[in-house]
């Protein structure tokens, strides 16, 4: 109660000033009434009866007090009373840009500090810093381009995978900046997108024709020189060894120079801008200055934040009644409105039931990790609603709303089993049961349908419940039907992934067990053996025993310390055998999550296929830097 009262205020409170002309007008009708009113003291009553009609003067004082009110209601509701902050959906302005890296050989050569490579990637960190909006995709390219993270508004996605970018990764040598272009606006394409901005950060292009062949008014292509005209040698030593450079084919060590002029005429014929990477942020603020069509468009993004809500359309309803009640057969409707007032602003919401539900795996616009399932969306939670309504009778709740409903209503406040238990519709049933991490029930529901969604669907409920082989099989059912279907393809890449170490591991478990069988027999051989040995020796001490029974007891003492000593020497080498063991277990069971690592895969996976169809064929005279 206090902190309604506190936080109590208006959003427009100027519009509280037209309640001065408000005033000023009760006053002079106040006024007027009183004198009309003064002629009862001159006019005997029977005759005032008979000269004014009651019955006109009442409903003109009625619709005058109905009018005054209302307005006053009126002025109240434009004024804006909140005292609440709700979330609200977010417009994100439409400013979609691809950065395509040069990570060629050449971007080793250290003639700016740190190194040409290191330059690039704080050069993407200051941009991806400087948009305040719009979403970002990363493009790597030598002699070949691979996509590093899709068209994505999380930049710290980005920002993680930067540091594992390097040209030793690449499988393709070369310098193919036409391949890296042809794939970004591939990933325009794929995010629905008609226009958005391409930078390409490079040490040098052979032609401008490389880039210009690619040119589009709605994909403005600007390009950042990243070097230095006098160039530098190119390293190609790894940490610790002793320096060496790349040489030609006839010996000499190559000398990588910028050359801006190709660079030049490239962004300018492909309707975007050319600077040469400099200290400040003067060289970014130019070339992400590059006019798109449409700047000043706007989409809506799934993000909300907290504004005060208006609370002004309450007195709509009070409002309604003194129009209503403003004639007397009004009366009777005015209370039927009250009666009838829906319970709408507690419990109506919206149902999307042609909308199908999806379940978060993983997606092409999340960062590849070897971490395990879960729905982690902050994009599918929406805010919770009021709980007014929550505590009313189930038979109440299903006076003003449907099963599915009561079940859209839960999910959204993060009951997922409430919201299964409510739920009619197969699909929507088997995302709640898939949030609530009821996997097989929720593959159950999903293979109600044979729609992309639903097979996407079971694809991941299999791979949460570790049956990766069935996983592909529907990741490769729905790129059957949707080739670009950009979340399949990288969950069906990190389940293979996971299958591959499951495979490892059963190989591993079971050397293991073969390895504990091994040792456990031979434990079993040496123990055989001390026994054997024990009996020998007791045989022999009671021979000796009756041969001389006068034997000193301190020899007997001896012997028996012996042989304790002898078990005490066994119990030592199998626990130091358990313990290599345990360590050799841990050793085998560790995961290592390198990013650069789980990109070096998928480059290389990547090409692989593109092997298989013959794209690197003619290319043997190209340069390798």
């Amino acid at each position: 109660m206090l902190d309604w009262l506190e936080n109590f205020h208006f959003l427009r409170p100027w519009w509280l000033a037209m309640a001065l002309p408000l005033v000023f007008l009760i006053y002079v009708w106040v006024r007027r009434t009183r004198q009309r009113s003064a002629w009862s003291n001159t006019i005997s009553p029977a005759l005032l009866a008979v000269l004014l009609d009651e019955n006109a003067v009442s409903a003109a004082t009625r619709l005058r007090t109905a009018l005054w009110s209302g307005t006053a209601l009126a002025l109240l509701a434009l004024a804006g009373p909140t005292w609440e902050k709700l979330p609200q959906p977010v417009a994100q302005k439409n400013d979609a840009l691809v950065i395509v890296l040069d990570l060629s050989l050449s971007m080793f050569a250290q003639d700016i500090a740190p190194s040409r490579l290191l330059k690039a990637r704080q050069k993407i960190v200051d941009t991806l810093r400087l948009r305040d909006e719009g979403s970002t995709g990363l493009v790597a390219y030598a002699g070949d381009a691979h996509a590093v993270v899709p068209i994505t508004d999380d930049a710290n996605t980005i920002e993680n995978l930067l540091g594992a970018l390097s040209p030793a990764m690449m499988p393709v040598l070369g310098s193919r900046p036409g391949a890296g272009l042809d794939l970004a606006q591939e990933l325009f394409a794929n995010a629905g997108l008609l226009e958005g901005k391409i930078l390409l950060i490079t040490d040098g292009i052979t032609s401008a024709n490389e880039v210009s062949d690619r040119r589009n008014p709605a994909f403005p292509i600007s390009i950042l020189g990243v070097g230095s005209e006098s160039g530098d040698r190119i390293p190609i030593n790894r940490p610790g060894e002793s320096p060496r450079y790349l040489t030609d084919e006839s010996g000499r060590q190559v000398i990588a120079r910028l050359n801006p002029d190709p660079m030049i005429q490239a962004a300018q014929r492909s309707y975007g801008r050319y600077s040469s990477v400099s200290i400040g942020d003067s060289d970014l603020n130019t070339l992400l200055g590059a006019s798109l069509p449409s700047e000043d468009e706007s989409i809506e993004v799934e993000r909300e934040f907290d504004i005060w809500a208006d609370m002004g359309f309450w007195l709509c309803l009070p409002l309604g009644v003194l129009m209503l009640a403003s004639f007397r057969r009004g009366l009777f409707a005015a209370t039927l409105l009250c009666l009838s007032v829906p319970l709408d602003t507690w419990a109506n919401d919206t149902f999307p039931a042609s909308a199908a539900p999806s379940t978060p795996l993983l997606s092409a616009n999340d960062p590849p990790t070897s971490q395990s399932f879960g729905p982690s969306s902050n994009r599918d939670q929406n805010p919770p609603a009021k709980e007014e309504f929550e505590s009313w009778p189930q038979w109440w709740q299903d006076l003003w709303l449907r099963p599915d409903q009561q079940g859209y209503r839960a999910l959204q406040q993060n009951k997922p089993g409430r919201a299964a238990s409510a739920f009619q519709d197969r699909q929507w049933r088997g995302a709640a049961n898939y949030r609530n991490g009821q996997f097989a029930e929720s593959l159950e529901d999903f293979a109600q349908q044979d729609d992309d969604s639903a097979i996407y669907n079971q694809g991941n409920a299999l791979a949460q419940l570790g049956r990766y082989a069935d996983a592909i099989e529907q990741y490769d059912q729905v790129l059957s039907r949707q080739p670009d279907h950009a979340d399949a393809a990288f969950n069906k890449a990190l389940v293979e992934e996971l299958l591959q170490q499951q495979q490892q591991s059963s190989q591993s478990d079971q050397q293991q067990q073969e390895q504990q069988q091994q040792q456990q027999q031979d434990s079993e051989q040496e123990d055989q053996q001390s026994q054997d040995q024990g009996s020998e020796e007791q045989e022999q001490s009671s021979e000796q025993e009756q041969e001389s029974e006068a034997q000193p007891d301190q020899e007997r003492e001896s012997e028996q310390e012996r042989e304790q000593q002898q078990v005490s020497e066994t119990e030592t080498e199998q626990a130091q055998r358990d313990e290599e063991q345990e360590a050799l277990e841990q050793w085998l069971r560790r995961v290592p999550d390198d990013p650069g690592g789980l990109l070096r895969r998928k480059f290389q996976h990547e090409t692989n296929q593109r092997l298989r169809q013959g794209d690197y064929q003619n290319r043997q005279d190209e340069q390798i830097w």
